[in-house]
């Protein structure tokens, strides 16, 4: 069932992706070669509860028996890891490599949730292209979220932009609607037809998330259970928003208003 949100929801949701908004602004600054990624993963959960959130992915069920809830505040997967990357101290964040970072705040009862895709340090131009790809088929996408559109109208645009370029989306994970739940419906993927699926409505609040690869789309899981890579070792991008859909144009809840 698809939840639509009251006026007070609303307010209450914008408090959690405001945490999170705020929360990559703070990583943007931090992230550098050298740190492992549970010192960054640290950093992130004091900061969090600094400003009154509560990491929410941290201890979220894996769902499967014998793989531990995830342990970590952020995914962090590097270069080849498209999502789920656990946060560890033998990992070293070095130059040049691709880190997407996926994160959720709870707060009040309702989450935020966002991703992004960071260049850290001296970058190739294929990593420079795919990220700034990425983010972009994720605003060629919400270009279509209004109401009376569908869900499909969002997936079919950001197949569509990232196929110009020679990527590939993941099809195995989607994004979805959010609310008091991190994962609520309707499901969102980012392949589809236009003209499908849910029909848009003023009030829905949805997390919109283009995961793409450079390479094939083919995805392996590892043995953690968590970790998903790209099965050719190429690179992969994440970007995330959570938006609301308004009465016109849609609004972007984990992005700072300037």
């Amino acid at each position: 069932m698809i939840s639509i949100k009251s006026k007070r929801e609303i307010e209450l949701m914008k408090e959690a992706c405001k945490v999170t908004a705020l929360t990559y602004d703070y990583i943007e600054k931090i992230i550098k070669p050298g740190m492992s990624t549970l010192e960054l993963d640290k950093l992130a959960e004091k900061f969090i509860k600094e400003k009154g959130g509560i990491p929410a992915q941290k201890g979220y069920p894996s769902g499967v028996k014998g793989i531990p809830n995830f342990p970590g505040t952020l995914c962090i997967s590097i270069n080849d890891e498209v999502i789920h990357g656990i946060p560890s101290k033998n990992v070293i964040i070095k130059d040049g490599d691709v880190v997407s970072v996926d994160l959720v705040v709870l707060k009040n009862g309702y989450n935020g949730d966002a991703a992004r895709t960071f260049l850290v340090g001296n970058c190739s131009n294929e990593a420079k292209e795919l990220v700034e790809v990425t983010k972009q088929s994720f605003f060629e996408a919400i270009k279509f979220a209004k109401p009376g559109n569908r869900i499909g109208d969002i997936s079919h645009a950001v197949e569509s932009y990232v196929k110009q370029f020679g990527f590939s989306v993941v099809r195995e994970f989607q994004g979805h609607g959010i609310g008091r739940e991190m994962h609520e419906e309707p499901g969102i993927p980012n392949y589809g037809k236009p003209g499908r699926g849910p029909r848009l409505i003023p009030g829905m609040t949805i997390a919109v998330e283009p995961m793409i690869i450079a390479g094939k789309p083919d995805i392996l899981e590892l043995e953690d259970g968590w970790t998903i890579v790209t099965e050719d070792g190429s690179l992969s991008a994440h970007y995330e928003n959570t938006i609301l859909i308004t009465e016109n144009e849609p609004k972007i809840l984990t992005i700072l208003e300037k």
